[in-house]
């Protein structure tokens, strides 16, 4: 059986494993998180080889490129196949991973037997915002 030229934007997301679910996927594209070629995409946009996403998600952002289709959810080493990323976005995305694991341990709140006060949910807040 081969494999699709075309495929639905919400099933490639949930196929290259970007989401658990495609309610999800095509939650996130009708949220305006994904865009298709730097233009805004319904979930049912077929998409192709070539094509450029750009994909927000959890505070991270991914600019990759369409180089496989898959009809079908597979391992995530085969998942990883499905879609080139850009260098800049790699590096920027690990820099922020990098960031956020630097404020965990600076604001480390699960040594703590209580709630946070009004200070440290203000902190909490400035950090996920930006």
């Amino acid at each position: 059986m081969s494999e699709p030229e075309v495929i639905r934007l919400d099933k490639w997301l949930w196929t290259a494993r970007f989401f658990k679910t495609r309610k999800l996927a095509a939650e996130a594209i009708s949220g305006g998180k994904v865009h298709v070629n730097d233009q805004r995409a319904k979930p049912g946009k077929e998409v192709k080889t070539g094509v450029a996403l750009s994909i927000s998600k959890d505070n991270y952002r991914w600019d990759i490129r369409i180089t496989g289709i898959n009809g079908q959810r597979r391992s995530a080493k085969e998942a990883v196949l499905l879609y080139e990323e850009s260098p800049e976005s790699l590096a920027k995305r690990e820099q922020q991973i990098i960031q956020n694991r630097e404020q965990r341990e600076l604001f480390d709140f699960s040594a703590k037997d209580h709630k946070p006060n009004k200070k440290e949910r203000r902190l909490i807040h400035r950090f996920k915002q930006g």
